[in-house]
């Protein structure tokens, strides 16, 4: 008489096929519908931006918050020179320490946004991580995505500390300055020298060089520039083969940004052609590519005492993200061609 065999138990479906087909509506056996992975996931954007994030804070970039330190404390322990007449003293001290500590805030913003996005994909290709993200599988849509706002992260942690630093030294050295310009205001008043209209105008004069929401904002739109060409870095380093080679390209554009149109003022003065020519509508169409970035100087007009208009900054973050969405569609494009 044969033994009777007992039937073998079914396979276990391996770790890496879980999910990869759909449970038929029966629940008997498996459907040949693939599980098709989207395009677009917010939660894989935040893990690869979150990574992101942390690598480059463990390539201690945050070293230029320590060069910010010494310049605000070397500000603050001597005594800057100033040859404003006495009804303006005190707002031309707090300018001239604004302007230092703004200028270095934006360089930091714009020197991360560069070095720190063209050593993005290479340092992924170099240790192996690209190829092991991109397995998963996950989108390089999201990669790219994860990768630009890992660096956006960064350069908006670094300007909240300095701003920081900045509204609580400008808050300071204001009131003390302030005490002083009151002393010395009344003195005038009483001797005629000024009228009362001239010390309430000299004292609002004054408060526009403290802590203002004009201020606040002028940093913001420093972090615009820093998105635009930090997503332009990401865009060139999709089809460099060097990282420096993206550090100096991604340079090159920034600087011809900045005056590209006092560039094509003066082409259309020297040349004499009038709006909406051929000649004006090919310029134009020739530096489309580059972010015109004379707008943005309007924090520099911030720092010398302007009251920031609330309607600009609307349109600063619609330009901005303008750019910034063209260049990532640009290296989307690119990067999904590109065989690695």
């Amino acid at each position: 008489m044969k033994e009777k065999k007992s039937p073998a138990p079914p396979e276990k479906t391996p770790r890496w096929a879980e999910g990869a087909y759909e449970k038929a509506g029966t629940g008997e056996g498996l459907s040949t519908t693939p599980h098709i992975t989207p395009l677009f996931s917010f939660s894989r954007i935040g893990i690869i931006a979150g990574n992101t994030f942390m690598h480059l804070m463990r390539m201690k970039i945050f070293y230029f918050l320590l060069v910010f330190v010494l310049i605000w404390l070397g500000l603050n322990i001597f005594k800057l020179p100033h040859t404003a007449g006495p009804e303006s003293v005190g707002a031309e001290e707090l300018r001239l320490l604004k302007a230092p500590l703004v200028g270095t805030m934006k360089l930091f913003a714009i020197i991360i946004g560069i070095v720190a996005t063209a050593l993005l994909i290479p340092r992924d290709v170099e240790d192996r991580t690209l190829y092991t993200i991109l397995a998963k599988p996950v989108p390089r849509l999201d990669y790219l995505l994860g990768k630009l706002f890992g660096v956006l992260l960064l350069i908006l942690a670094g300007l909240f500390v300095m701003t920081l630093l900045l509204d609580a030294v400008l808050a300071y050295r204001t009131q003390i300055i302030l005490s002083d310009f009151e002393q010395v205001g009344r003195v005038l008043v009483e001797q005629q020298q000024w009228s009362q209209k001239d010390f309430d105008g000299a004292k609002v004069e004054l408060l526009s060089h403290g802590v203002t929401w004009s201020l606040q904002a002028a940093i913001l739109v420093i972090f615009f520039e820093a998105a635009i060409i930090a997503a332009l870095a990401l865009l060139v380093s999709t089809f460099s083969t060097s990282t420096l080679f993206t550090v100096v390209i991604s340079t090159l554009v920034y600087f011809i940004g900045n005056f590209i149109a006092d560039g094509l003022d003066h082409f259309r003065s020297s040349s004499g052609i009038g709006e909406g020519t051929l000649n004006e509508l090919a310029a134009k169409v020739l530096f489309a590519p580059f972010p015109d970035y004379r707008p943005f100087k309007i924090s520099d007009e911030v720092i010398a005492g302007q009251i920031f208009p609330p309607d600009i900054l609307g349109s600063l973050a619609l330009s901005t993200g303008l750019y910034v969405g063209l260049y990532v569609v640009l290296s989307w494009f690119i990067f999904t061609r590109k065989e690695i």
